[in-house]
């Protein structure tokens, strides 16, 4: 079978599995789901005592003689875009799945379930750089070739930078939008100050949510004597002890001291996150953070 009949293939089989998904996260509570939607100009009307004077259209009001406000009805049209992680780091895996593979389902779940509901979709790959923007549209077709993307995408770069990826979005991104940030986070140890002050500046325009994937033994290490570990986002290698206790302690609390870092930044920010294992039931993590929006 050609690599193209087998990416399709995949997109098939995905979509199978996630459309179905999609309605069972949502459960038809899709826009409940959605805080901090953007407000859509109504019409004008007379002012009424109690109404906001802030909302007086003045150019009316001297043309009537008479005080008239603008209206505003929260708009029905969402956009939900994906911001995807694409650094190296995804394509490790010590379960069935690996992180990229994660990811990819659980942002297609996400892309059906706006398209079911005539939203637009659009996506961000990013590494330490822009890798590819997918402008937001709407239809299977396009969720289709988002998700055919998430399969076959090669990145140019190995790294992670998320600053660069909240960045791009703010200044692409002039309408209010709900973004979804799929990633390991494998950046804010590194960049914590630019990663802090680029969250600060989208999340004031839209509504973001994170999503970490992760694999069980990036948390925890069995004995298996001696081992050989490989950075994949930066190459280095390095020989590891894993018989020792000590050692693998030290390698719990690294993971647990960075949790620790992800999960203060982005409640200080007040953005709804969930971390979710790639031996895990995504499912009901989606379902649980979304209950709590």
């Amino acid at each position: 079978m050609s690599d193209s009949a087998e990416i399709i293939k995949q997109v098939r089989k995905i979509e199978i599995k996630t459309r179905g998904l999609s309605n069972e996260i949502f459960a038809g509570k899709y826009h409940s789901a959605f805080k901090g939607r953007g407000m859509a100009f109504s019409e004008v009307r007379e002012y009424r005592i109690g109404d906001d004077i802030r909302d007086i259209d003045w150019n009316v009001t001297a043309r009537t003689g008479a005080a008239h406000i603008k209206t505003y009805e929260e708009e029905r049209e969402l956009t939900l875009m994906l911001l995807v992680d694409v650094s190296g780091s995804r394509l490790f895996g010590t379960t069935d799945k690996l992180k990229k593979n994660m990811m990819t389902e659980i942002a297609a779940v996400l892309a059906f379930s706006a398209a079911s509901n005539n939203d637009k979709i659009g996506c961000i790959f990013f590494s330490d750089r822009i890798e590819k923007y997918i402008p937001p549209k709407k239809g299977r077709k396009h969720v289709l070739t988002i998700i055919h993307e998430l399969i076959d995408f090669v990145p140019q770069s190995t790294g992670t930078d998320l600053s660069q990826a909240f960045r791009f979005l703010t200044n692409i991104t002039k309408k209010h939008v709900t973004a979804f940030v799929l990633s390991d986070f494998m950046d804010t140890e590194a960049g914590a100050a630019r990663f802090d002050e680029a969250i600060k500046i989208a999340s004031g325009k839209h509504d973001l949510v994170g999503i970490r994937v992760y694999d069980p033994r990036e948390t925890t290490l069995p004995d298996v004597g001696i081992i050989e570990m490989k950075d994949a986002e930066t190459g280095r290698k390095i020989w590891f002890d894993s018989s020792s206790a000590r050692a693998r302690e030290a390698y719990n609390r690294r993971w647990q001291a960075d949790s620790q870092v992800i999960d203060k930044t982005l409640n200080r920010r007040r953005i709804d996150h969930v971390s979710v294992a790639t031996d895990g039931d995504y499912v009901q993590s989606l379902i649980q953070l979304f209950a709590q929006r």
